[in-house]
């Protein structure tokens, strides 16, 4: 096992190249200026569950010459959708055979694959579409983030929410000081939804052989060796430290990207985690995270706060007493949890609530009970009112994962990363910040965090946790 890229070299290496960033020459500065009705190239690596449609949708935009999946049965259910692509089980064999053919990708493996393949594309002057979480750690997600803009390549991250007008526009609205200065975010969701702790605490016991159509090392690709089991493959595998990123990983980029996109946050200065049943294999059975942004562009400090999982049978969910807000002396209000609904004084009901988000500000509160952000409603003294209306700077789009590729592709063709909204500059920071709550959860420990130099100065151990290691042959060693 190795680990990847030497964190100083990186960071110094990385420092020299930011002023190349947004100056993409792949297909969108050569073929798309001197062909501008040639159709893009793409590739899919991992074209099974979320993966079939990320290739799909990028298809309709042009042409699919290559797939790659370790498991055969989606390989070939995604063949007969496009019979002329190039079949493979290993993406580093279809870059080595296929790379000068392909101009843009969609990975969508499980979370500890991204980087390797995702990194080693954008070297190749690729431009990738990755889906959420950006990475399996909170090194790979500053390595994604620099190459990027080294590379010049247009990049975006699968959280599909960020398409919705509806998320635009309450981004705009809390910029423009809708409820006044935000102090607190409250994030929860209903995951875990797959197999993790409590019930699965170790390994299972190895299957006598592995199937036909899987490939088990393919799929292994970086993480440590392990015997084939199903409980691991499909989609079981998110659960695991080794192959995913838990509820954390899977849903904050999500549920809490309108939150972070709209308070302009970016590197925390301490996060710390209360979890249930925390061992090295699987993920918690639940957890609250706190996170500490410091005050930033005229902007007060911030803190965050996760919730996920069940505890004693009850979902982890924000105090029912939440907020004292703006008017409360005169009129007064509280938002509370009760029978499953949310509910607000005047006693007016929203809807039953599994996931969603408070961000809490000094005239009011900003409530969305929505996995993506794209469904809001105001909270003050006076009542509840929905939010209404279309971005009026933000481009306009809603349409979901389509609207996603559709911004990638826009921005391939014009050359501007920027377009994509989820660009890994911005996504890269969400997933840095999200996945240091997964370092705090195994650790046990509040970490104090550094991060432009990516360390926390108060807890060794957590070092591990922040940059992983890496099986031979599947190294994240690319020179940046």
């Amino acid at each position: 096992m190795t680990r990847s890229i030497n964190r100083r070299m990186f960071l110094q290496g990385t420092a020299a190249s930011l002023g190349s960033f947004y100056t993409a020459d792949a297909f969108s500065a050569v073929r798309a200026a001197d062909k501008p009705n040639e159709k893009l190239r793409f590739a899919g690596v991992g074209v099974g569950n979320k993966g079939d449609g990320d290739i799909s949708q990028a298809g309709s935009l042009g042409e699919v010459v290559a797939i790659c999946d370790i498991d055969e049965r989606s390989l070939d259910k995604k063949a007969k959708e496009f019979p002329k692509a190039k079949k493979f089980f290993d993406f580093r064999k279809m870059y080595d055979e296929l790379g000068k053919e392909i101009d843009a990708l969609t990975i969508s493996t499980p979370d500890h694959t991204h980087a390797v393949a995702a990194v080693r594309a954008m070297h190749m002057k690729k431009h990738v579409y990755v889906q959420k979480p950006l990475t399996h750690s909170v090194f790979e997600a500053r390595v994604m983030r620099e190459t990027a803009k080294k590379m010049g390549v247009c990049t975006q991250m699968g959280n599909q929410g960020t398409a919705s007008n509806g998320l635009r526009r309450a981004v705009e609205f809390i910029q423009s000081g809708g409820i006044g200065k935000v102090t607190q975010v409250h994030v929860w969701t209903n995951r875990p939804i797959w197999p993790q702790a409590p019930g699965v605490l170790t390994r299972p016991k190895p299957a006598e052989t592995v199937p036909a159509y899987v490939h088990w090392n393919e799929f292994l690709g970086p993480a440590p060796e392990r015997p084939y089991a199903p409980d691991y493959h499909p989609f079981k595998w998110r659960g695991w430290w080794d192959f995913g990123t838990g509820a954390l990983g899977d849903m904050c980029c999500h549920t809490g990207n309108m939150a972070f996109m709209a308070l302009k946050l970016a590197y925390p200065t301490s996060v710390v985690a209360q979890a249930g049943h925390v061992n090295p294999e699987t993920c918690p059975s639940w957890a609250n995270v706190i996170i500490e942004f410091p005050s930033r562009e005229g902007l007060p400090a911030v803190q965050w706060n996760w919730y996920e999982g069940k505890k004693d049978g009850k979902n982890i969910l924000p105090p029912e007493s939440l907020v004292k807000g703006a008017g409360e002396k005169e009129k007064g209000y509280s938002v509370f949890f009760k029978d499953a609904k949310w509910k607000f004084k005047n006693g007016a009901k929203i809807r039953d609530v599994d996931s969603g988000s408070f961000l809490v500000g000094e005239k009011g509160v900003l409530f969305s009970p929505d996995d993506y952000g794209a469904d809001s409603y105001i909270v003050t003294a006076d009542g509840v009112e929905r939010l209404k209306g279309d971005p009026e700077k933000l481009p306009r789009n809603n349409k979901g994962d389509q609207g996603q590729k559709n911004e990638w592709v826009q921005a391939i063709r014009e050359g501007k990363p920027e377009l994509a909204l989820s660009n890994f500059d911005y996504a890269g920071m969400l997933t840095e910040t999200v996945l240091l709550g997964n370092v705090a959860i195994r650790t046990g420990k509040k970490l104090e965090w550094d991060g432009p130099n990516l360390k926390c100065s108060n807890c060794k151990e957590a070092d591990e946790f922040i940059h992983g290691t890496y099986r031979k042959g599947f190294e994240l060693t690319e020179k940046v």
